[in-house]
């Protein structure tokens, strides 16, 4: 089963310009998704991050499509009237029909329209469509299923917005409809059995199947050709589902996928093989630090350690400054997610540093929602202890200083055998037994409701990780979103990340994977894997990945004990290296931004886009892709020092100490931070522009202005 070339996964920069100019001033894009101004999954980040280059490409002509969901509209969406004239037809006409569609602005970088349909409203027609589903399709959708009588309704919906835009306009107009994942697909289905004149595109980020399937543990990858699809969709009653998706698949113009990996799953789960790859990308403005960002990493650690302080207390015995922070974060899919295997890797590290009596202690940090009722009230206390001790340090402070002040005054040094007198030494005891405590800190920082069945516990229980003064892993799991409003843990994710030294998903079943994709962004080194979007990506595309903070395990062609030992052996590795070789490996990881901007994954969804209307209007619109030969591969060279071990750089270091100074007199590596990075960024041409249409004053202005991309920050 090897992985195939495809156009999506040749060189960045030795891909040929697309310089076809297609004329798109009659042309129409509708893009249409569940996720629309409603965060459910990764399709929104996807959605979300590619309005502002798809609005700069399509301008008016650009609309999303979603579900009206009350609470989200009222702090995302501002309502307006539509400036279409054809648009505003359609709306009032299916408004006065017994619908109800709302149009509006949604309140993100590009401003982009949206259309947004209440699929409750129209709940009375449920019955009558379902059974015109069964007559044209012969699928059929049981009542308790929920989500998939929203996608009947959305559905419908959908196809009846499309036909009745293309009826209500004056020529006949040139649509794009592109539809997200099996919940949108049935819009897809309708419109080429009705013949609507629109040219369809259906991205699944995700086979339906295959995630259930990876989420049962099965030998997924190995046994992908001798799945008997239909039998496995109906034993988890998946069926209807699985039809809806397939459909889609087959009934679109142009079918993609988000990774080459993913590819090869629907090419054997839906049967049929993409035409396109598309790679999710980030709109790095978002992730770009305004200031330097080893700066920022050294604010948000701080306040990490600050946190660990207070959950500790009593325990505190290592050192914060060799405290290396891990995380892993996303879905709570124990399996799928890689959870298992960081685990049991975490215990073989455990061992590793206690017998090479490492002074080097590893907090890691599981950032996964559960289900709990309230916070676990000795975390609580934790952070309260923490404060406290904090406010008698400074009230003991200020008596100090005062007295310091006055003898100064005088003109007399102070005593200080008296300068601290008893009633500061009482203050400092009692805040010193306020910090005794009887039982290890907690693993958990909720209370969890089942805990005696949640996996992640239950595994540490077995490995026997429970923050022990003689571990040298330690093991902190956050069950819950992190928000800056957390009277816990008060940060962001994307603080969080920052403060972080290393992001770690050893996922075996990922079809992109938008975490290690940020932290690359922030410049924070990350474990993937080669069953993920995101590893195959880099792997393509990187000589060495390891030697810019992104390690590849291979889940793909080792069995499961190899694969933890290989995870465990760079754990152990990253944990020797030397600060100053940490500060390398971030540099070089922030200078791979590049790769996931936007500017540069963006054409693949043009191309995407081009192509099918190539294929719907074939009088109208011709397009010859470009055939990737031997010469347009290409990998990211490696760095001109390796391992990032460097003896002569200090201007990327924001601080650095004595004892490093005298390690990195040892190394004889001579490294050059910014001859480096002048290297790295000759390799990525210069994003692609966009042909940009007209647009009303709301909506962003072109990438133009954004050439200080996070690369050019060292």
């Amino acid at each position: 089963m090897p992985l195939a070339r495809s156009l999506s996964v040749t060189s960045l920069s030795g891909l040929e310009v697309w310089d076809e100019e297609f004329e798109l001033e009659d042309a129409v894009l509708f893009e249409i998704a569940w996720e629309v101004a409603n965060k459910v999954g990764g399709i929104y980040t996807v959605i979300q991050t590619k309005a502002r280059l798809t609005a700069e490409e399509w301008g008016e002509n650009y609309f999303l499509v979603g579900p009206y969901v009350e609470s989200n509209v009222r702090t995302q969406v501002e309502l307006i009237e539509p400036t279409n004239p054809v648009m505003k037809r359609t709306i009032d006409k299916m408004n006065s029909s017994g619908c109800k569609i709302y149009f509006g602005r949604w309140l993100i970088e590009g401003s982009p329209y949206v259309v947004l349909i209440d699929v409750g409203f129209t709940a009375w027609s449920l019955d009558r469509w379902k059974s015109e589903l069964w007559e044209l399709c012969s699928i059929g959708v049981p009542w308790f299923d929920r989500e998939a009588n929203d996608a009947v309704l959305f559905g419908f919906l959908t196809a009846w917005l499309l036909g009745e835009y293309a009826a209500q306009s004056e020529e006949p107009p040139h649509v794009v409809a592109h539809f997200h994942e099996w919940l949108a697909g049935l819009g897809l289905v309708l419109c080429r059995q009705r013949q609507l004149p629109v040219a369809t595109i259906f991205t699944t980020h995700a086979t339906l199947l295959g995630r259930y399937l990876c989420a049962g543990n099965v030998d997924f990858y190995n046994n992908l050709a001798n799945f008997n699809v239909d039998k496995e969709a109906g034993d988890r009653q998946i069926y209807h589902r699985y039809c809806l998706e397939r459909a889609a698949a087959h009934c679109t113009h142009i079918f993609t996928t988000v990774s080459q990996i993913t590819a090869i799953e629907a090419e054997h789960l839906l049967k049929r093989k993409p035409d396109i790859v598309t790679p999710n990308g980030l709109n790095l403005k978002k992730f770009s630090a305004v200031h330097e960002f080893q700066n920022l990493h050294a604010q948000s650690k701080h306040r990490i350690q600050e946190f660990i302080r207070g959950h500790f207390y009593g325990r505190l015995d290592f050192n914060l400054d060799k405290c290396l922070f891990f995380f892993i974060a996303g879905r709570y899919e124990f399996s799928n997610k890689g959870a298992d295997l960081f685990l049991e890797a975490l215990a073989r590290l455990n061992y590793l540093l206690r017998v090479n009596h490492s002074d080097v202690t590893v907090i890691t940090f599981f950032i996964m929602p559960a289900r709990t009722n309230n916070f676990n009230v000795e975390t609580l206390k934790g952070q309260a202890v923490r404060k406290q001790l904090w406010d008698t340090a400074h009230t003991v402070k200020e008596r100090f200083g005062k007295k310091l002040y006055e003898s100064l005054l005088v003109g007399q040094l102070p005593d200080v055998s008296k300068i601290l007198d008893k009633e500061d030494f009482t203050i400092m005891k009692r805040a010193i037994f306020a910090t005794q405590r009887q039982s290890q800190p907690p693993i958990c920082t909720h209370n969890m409701l089942e805990d005696s069945s949640d996996p992640i516990l239950n595994c540490v229980r077995r490995i026997g990780l429970f923050n022990s003064s003689s571990d040298r892993v330690k093991i902190i799991f956050h069950p819950e979103f992190l928000s800056s409003t957390s009277p816990l843990l008060p940060m962001d994710y994307e603080e969080f990340v920052r403060g972080c030294h290393l992001g770690v998903f050893p996922s075996y079943y990922e079809p992109w994977g938008y975490t290690p994709a940020e932290c690359t962004v922030m410049g924070i080194p990350s474990i993937s894997t080669n069953l993920s979007g995101f590893g195959c990506f880099m792997e393509e595309h990187i000589a060495d990945p390891s030697a810019y903070g992104i390690y590849i395990l291979d889940r793909r062609f080792r069995g499961v004990d190899e694969s933890c030992n290989q995870l465990t052996s760079f754990l152990f590795q990253f944990c020797k290296q030397s600060r100053r070789q940490r500060i390398i490996q971030r540099n070089r990881t922030e200078r791979l931004s590049d790769l996931l901007d936007w500017r540069y994954l963006g054409r693949y969804y043009v191309a995407a886009r081009h192509m099918a209307l190539a294929k719907a209007f074939p009088d109208t619109f011709i397009y010859e892709p470009h055939e990737p030969t031997s010469t347009t591969g290409f990998n990211y060279p490696k760095p001109a020092s390796v391992p990032p071990s460097p003896a002569l750089s200090r201007h990327s270091s924001p601080h650095h100490s004595e004892a490093e100074d005298n390690d990195d007199e040892r190394d004889d590596e001579r490294y050059d931070e910014d001859l480096e990075a002048e290297k790295d960024r000759v390799n990525i041409r210069q994003p692609y522009n966009l042909p940009i249409k007209s647009k009303s004053p709301t909506v962003s202005g072109s990438n133009g202005s954004d050439d200080s991309s996070a690369s050019e920050k060292n």
